[in-house]
């Protein structure tokens, strides 16, 4: 193959190591080598990739998580245009400035459906193992291409604002990959197992509505505590879904884990581990409430949840 998705871990490495460059360079920044150190440790990961003993990567982990968790990824100054001059330059673009945002989902259908068999001497133009993420990296570098020559703007500049916007997010960033890590974690440590001795031993799984509300509720739990639904369901699925709801109460295994992911939806909108949800759009918003989005969706969540029992409890056997 051509073009491989090692190509766009390295790419997002190198990026890494140019936001740790310009964060150690930045004296308005008060924790300017704490964050040099964060970024600069993140980039590693990518650089280095499966070359790394997984010892080493967990401490890299770990090491990470001590700075982020004692504060020392800190906003720095990047040089932003003042109010007139974005004003200025958004009425010229236009609605022009959307092009370099939809070329990235254009792309990557276009890559993971017409260029999935096209070869080039021999050889597959896109990974075909990872077609879709491959596709999205090229529109991704497309969508910057073009967002440089609509606004006249210099690769150092896109980098630029590439600083200021996971400076903004800050740990956030890191987040999604250290709890697809965790939810790995559970489940090679026989979570699923435990979670079953528990509930079995001191809960009344007898009766069937508790056996379904046990599954629900504990898929919300899982998701706020791990901030992941795809991590908390092996875990949920193992332990009640399928040795009781399927195995004693003879439920349709395609129902249970339908309204088992969305019961783990729920408790996706109520917790700020799930990052990309809910922290990086109050980040990117700049919102003085970092927390603002949780607390706008829980009147929803809760409701949801409830409803999801309902569900589950009449439709478990069709």
């Amino acid at each position: 193959m051509i073009l491989k998705l090692d190509f766009f871990y390295y790419m997002l490495g190198a990026m890494l190591l140019m936001v740790a460059w310009m964060a150690l360079r930045d004296k308005h920044n008060p924790k300017r080598y704490s964050s040099a150190l964060f970024w600069a440790l993140y980039a590693v990961i990518y650089l280095a990739g499966e070359q790394l003993p997984p010892v080493a990567a967990g401490l890299l982990m770990v090491l990470m998580a001590l700075i982020a968790g004692f504060g020392g990824v800190t906003l720095g100054r990047y040089g932003d245009r003042t109010e007139e001059e974005r004003r200025s330059s958004a009425q010229r673009l236009g609605h022009k400035l959307l092009i370099p945002a939809l070329l990235i989902p254009i792309t990557t259908v276009i890559g993971s459906t017409l260029f999935k068999d096209v070869k080039w001497d021999g050889l597959f133009l896109l990974d075909p193992k990872n077609l879709t993420l491959v596709s999205l990296g090229c529109g991704s570098l497309f969508a910057v291409a073009t967002a440089c020559w609509l606004t006249r703007s210099t690769p150092m500049q896109a980098m630029r604002e590439s600083r200021r916007l996971i400076d903004h997010l800050g740990w956030a960033v890191v987040l999604p990959h250290m709890l697809a890590v965790l939810g790995l974690l559970f489940t090679e440590a026989g979570m699923g197992k435990a979670v079953a001795h528990v509930v079995t031993s001191y809960i009344n799984m007898d009766i069937r509505l508790v056996a379904v509300a046990v599954y629900c509720i504990g898929m919300a739990l899982f998701t706020i505590i791990m901030g992941n639904g795809f991590a908390a369901f092996p875990v949920m699925a193992g332990g009640v879904g399928i040795p009781v709801l399927v195995g004693v109460y003879h439920a349709n295994p395609a129902v249970m884990a339908a309204i088992g992911m969305f019961s783990a939806y729920c408790g996706t909108l109520m917790t700020p581990m799930a990052a990309n949800f809910n922290i990086v759009p109050a980040a990117l918003l700049e919102l003085p409430d970092k927390n603002a989005v949780v607390k706008m969706q829980v009147g929803t969540a809760l409701p949801l949840l409830l409803v999801n029992i309902s569900l589950l409890y009449f439709l478990m056997n069709m």
